[in-house]
């Protein structure tokens, strides 16, 4: 029988918001609720398995695990991408790598969650519930968000929506990125700055820009450096877009007042992670694009190119050019 696993799966979510009957009856499907430390690990795991089924990229799939899977034959990833899997190394194999459609909702939750954070951040909430419930009370001053100046790295969809709920705040919008022109900032109704100015003037910081090559790192010691000591940072994108010692260093030292995290370098964190003890910074395990939305989208077209794939006429191929397919 054709052996499906779920991968990363933290809270079993795949069955709550999707059918997986018809599915079930023509497979065994495993959630896979944890995480793997090692590609060796992860090769040792899911050897047995016929299809692996991704949320977003939990899990990287690099070629040295894919050429480690003997019985590998199809994969879906949810979105239309999958930056850490290697597309060539599975068109090699004829693997095909099905992906989901984008749809209305839940592409607001990211944007929702980064004005959470920010929120959360200057007004000091997670640290005043935690001490609320010791018996104190009022032990932090936050600030108004009107008038202030709001700094966004990366001007695509998400950075777009960021500034369109950052008027309705009354705050002074700017961005930057290394391809931002001023036309295209004029687009969002933004004022396209240099990265050093937008930096150096940023009340908040809150990055959106893809992780490349060229982006890895683009927060660093001199970026915090430039900013403001009352200055916050916000990152719901991708945690290696942030020097992360730098980062550390920024934060304990109160070189800028606070940040709010969503993202990180690795992921799920571990039990010793250094900013655990700073209380000028608000965590969250990468919750962006964790809503309701999303996944019933992300796990229901994921059941329709199992069941498509397991009828020979697979659907949504994303290398289907590299294999043949007309998809």
């Amino acid at each position: 029988m054709t052996r499906i696993a779920i991968l990363d799966d933290y809270n079993h979510a795949s069955q709550t918001m999707a059918d997986w009957s018809e599915v079930k009856k023509r497979a065994q499907v495993d959630v896979l609720d944890q995480a793997f430390a090692t590609i060796e690990d992860a090769a040792k795991a899911l050897a047995p398995y016929d299809v692996l089924c991704h949320l977003r990229e939990r899990q990287p799939m690099p070629r040295a695990l894919i050429e480690a899977l003997p019985n590998l034959k199809m994969m879906t990833v949810t979105g239309g991408m999958h930056r850490t899997l290697d597309l060539a190394a599975a068109s090699e194999r004829g693997i095909p790598v099905c992906h989901s459609m984008d749809r209305p909702g839940g592409s607001q939750g990211t944007p929702e969650l980064t004005w959470g954070l920010i929120i959360g951040a200057v007004r000091k909430i997670a640290l005043e519930d935690r001490r609320i419930r010791t018996g104190q009370w009022q032990s932090t001053i936050g600030f108004s968000l009107s008038g202030k100046t709001l700094g966004i790295v990366g001007l695509g969809k998400i950075g777009k929506r960021i500034a369109t709920i950052g008027k309705a705040f009354g705050m002074n919008i700017i961005a930057w990125s290394p391809n931002l022109t001023q036309a295209r900032a004029d687009e969002a109704g933004v004022k396209a700055v240099a990265k050093e100015e937008l930096f150096k003037t940023a009340d908040i910081v809150t990055l959106h820009i893809v992780l490349s090559d060229k982006t890895r790192g683009v927060v660093g010691a001199h970026e915090f450096g430039l900013m403001k000591p009352t200055g916050y940072i916000v990152n719901t994108s991708r945690g290696p877009l942030i020097d992360e010692s730098a980062l550390i260093d920024a934060l304990q030292y109160k070189r800028i007042a606070g940040a709010g995290l969503d993202v990180y370098h690795r992921e799920p964190l571990g039990p010793d992670y250094p900013l655990y003890k700073l209380d000028n910074v608000v965590l969250t395990p990468h919750l962006g694009y964790v809503v309701e939305e999303s996944f019933r989208a992300f796990y229901g077209d994921t059941v329709e190119n199992i069941l498509a794939w397991l009828d020979g006429k697979p659907i949504r191929v994303t290398n289907a050019e590299a294999l043949g397919i007309k998809s």
